[in-house]
């Protein structure tokens, strides 16, 4: 084995220029991810400049590489590239139209999301630390806890908050969840399209070091009913406008706005999310839209920091942990700038 570690830490620049390049899609569910990897003649650091390679099979779709993150696996000049084509599981061709609208691009949208996840063991596919058959104490001591008997599967989650760094996925934190096996990772500020990118990215080298850890990766909403918290993709948003002063009229209009297409959201925000949005464990009614101050019981919350100042952003927490970035972040871009009710 130790031969073998050697050479999967191989360095070869000694010995040739050539490096890997692992492009990245994502396949027909519209959540799983899928990579293949190819030999260029050199180090690239422009995504124009790489080849766009054609996939095997019509059903994943093809690749035209869209940005370029070193890869923390193989390490040296070799990256990872999100690959995607206007095909109908690849949501970043309409949300690029979106974020290239002149209006939009006035306004220069940030996002920073907090992806929820449950890590599960391999063989029962029941949370990481559960006993098998059996539950845990109630929630309470885990989330941001200590300690064998409230953490589990920290070594899984630090390697994947260096690895984003170290790839370029502008990662801003993790914490331990209230589930026990749940964790989130928090992406951003990240400006329009880049946001999707980032959390596909960071998803995908997420997949990976479960993977090698042998344990599965879950975006389930609700991976275990009953008195236990669901997982989501809260979405922190902000324009110019509303980062500017009296910036807090811009955040009241727009979360008008959001109310009057709140069922259209919703069917985009994730599958299986009303078995999440119930009204409890921390979140609004799936039929009802309401948004509140310092509220974690509201579709959107907006922060007291946010009220006090009277500019800021707001956060909207309808979003599922197994949502489509690009169709969330264009989607509240859309409905907020360029939408006209």
């Amino acid at each position: 084995m130790s031969l073998l570690n050697d050479l999967i830490n191989l360095n070869f620049p000694d010995t040739t220029e050539k490096i890997i390049a692992e492009y990245i899609w994502i396949g027909g569910s519209g959540m799983d991810l899928r990579s293949k990897a190819r030999t260029l003649a050199g180090a690239v650091t422009d995504p124009s400049k790489l080849p766009k390679w054609n996939y095997d099979g019509s059903s994943t779709g093809r690749g035209h590489p869209q940005a370029i993150f070193k890869d923390p696996f193989r390490k040296g000049n070799n990256i990872l590239t999100p690959a995607g084509d206007p095909i109908p599981t690849n949501k970043r061709f309409n949300a690029a139209k979106i974020f290239s609208h002149p209006d939009v691009v006035a306004e220069e949208p940030w996002y920073g999301i907090e992806q929820e996840y449950t890590l599960l063991q391999k063989d029962t596919k029941w949370p990481l630390g559960w006993p098998v058959g059996g539950f845990p104490g109630p929630q309470g001591p885990y989330y941001c806890g200590v300690g064998a008997d409230k953490s589990f599967g920290r070594d899984i989650v630090d390697s994947h908050y260096k690895a984003c760094l170290y790839a370029g996925v502008n990662i801003s934190g993790i914490n331990g969840e209230v589930m026990p096996g749940q964790w989130e990772f928090q992406v951003g500020p990240s400006v329009g399209i880049s946001a999707g990118d980032q959390i596909w990215i960071a998803r995908y080298i997420l997949e990976r070091i479960t993977e090698i850890a042998g344990v599965v990766l879950s975006f389930d909403p609700k991976p275990i009913p009953g008195d236990w918290n669901g997982a989501g993709a809260h979405t922190n948003y902000s324009t110019k406008s509303m980062r500017n002063d009296g910036g807090i009229d811009v955040i009241k209009k727009a979360i008008e706005k959001l109310g009057l297409r709140h069922k259209e959201h919703i069917s985009a925000y994730g599958e299986g999310n009303e078995r999440r949005l119930t009204g409890r464990h921390e979140t609004a009614d799936i039929n009802t839209f309401s948004w509140g101050v310092a509220n974690r019981g509201a579709s959107i919350r907006v922060g007291r920091d946010t009220e006090k100042e009277g500019k800021g952003y707001f956060e909207d927490r309808r979003p599922a942990s197994n949502m489509d970035p690009y169709v969330v972040t264009s989607m509240i871009a859309e409905t907020t700038i360029i939408w006209k009710p």
